[in-house]
């Protein structure tokens, strides 16, 4: 996970876009020296952010920093474009050459701290058409930071998610940023989608990816990479290595 600082246009902005975009490439290069191979890019910093669309200049912010990380190598790249912007997402993939996004709330419909959050899988599928395809869509089952409406329970929601929202690849996370997602709910979502790429979005650390992947395909790791334990700093080379031995064995 890179976690931006504050972009352009956004309340706490106040880094050069250069800065930024060093930043970013840093992270990136340590995490493919200790052996990760996809990141995801997230416009973190935005706090307050936008419910729905985020703004142009966010927008171009983000394709500039993943573009930037996509050309430095080797990796896959993702978008997020909090909080919940897909069609943005997948216009920063589509210019940016970046591999994924992440959808917070895909299908349905959350409470979080934005409001109401409503999912658009029409939309974001008939978009992603528009703009030729290739970028995988994963999308969060039960989303952190919010409570759902409707569909209360995990298996069918992820069920919903798959097969009724078209969702290339599920995440389960815990209820917010570093918090650990529950193992139950993680293996009921394996069973009631087993085609599917499942993925850990929060919480994941050395001392529990062994037990995560007994279960899921793969998880976003965030804040127990980056130095001492602060989502918003740096990834600390050692905090990744030590994870990837985890991974290892």
């Amino acid at each position: 996970m890179i976690h931006l600082p504050a972009l352009p246009g956004s309340p706490s902005h106040h880094l050069p876009m250069g800065e930024i975009i060093e930043r970013a490439i840093s992270d990136a290069q340590i995490l493919r020296s200790a052996g990760f191979r996809a990141v995801m890019i997230e416009n973190y910093g935005d706090i307050p952010f936008t419910p729905d669309e985020i703004d142009p200049a966010t927008a171009s912010a983000l394709a500039i920093v993943a573009a930037a990380v996509k050309a430095d190598g080797n990796l896959l790249v993702g978008v997020n474009a909090l909080r919940n912007d897909a069609r943005s997402a997948l216009g920063v993939a589509a210019a940016s050459g970046a591999d994924f996004i992440r959808v917070n709330v895909h299908i349905g419909a959350a409470v979080t701290d934005q409001g109401i959050l409503e999912g658009k899988a029409d939309r974001t599928l008939r978009y992603r058409k528009l703009l030729g395809g290739g970028m995988a869509i994963f999308a969060d089952v039960h989303v952190k930071h919010a409570s759902p409406l409707g569909e209360s329970d995990i298996a069918r929601a992820a069920e919903e998610t798959a097969y009724r929202g078209m969702a290339d690849g599920l995440i389960v996370s815990g209820t917010g940023t570093g918090q650990p997602a529950d193992l139950e709910h993680l293996q009921r979502v394996r069973e009631a989608v087993p085609d599917r790429p499942l993925l850990v979005g929060s919480g994941a650390s050395k001392d529990t990816i062994a037990g995560i992947l007994d279960v899921a395909d793969g998880a976003i790791v965030g804040t127990s990479i980056k130095t001492d334990g602060r989502t918003a700093a740096p990834v600390d080379p050692h905090r990744a290595d030590a994870f990837m031995r985890a991974v290892d064995g």
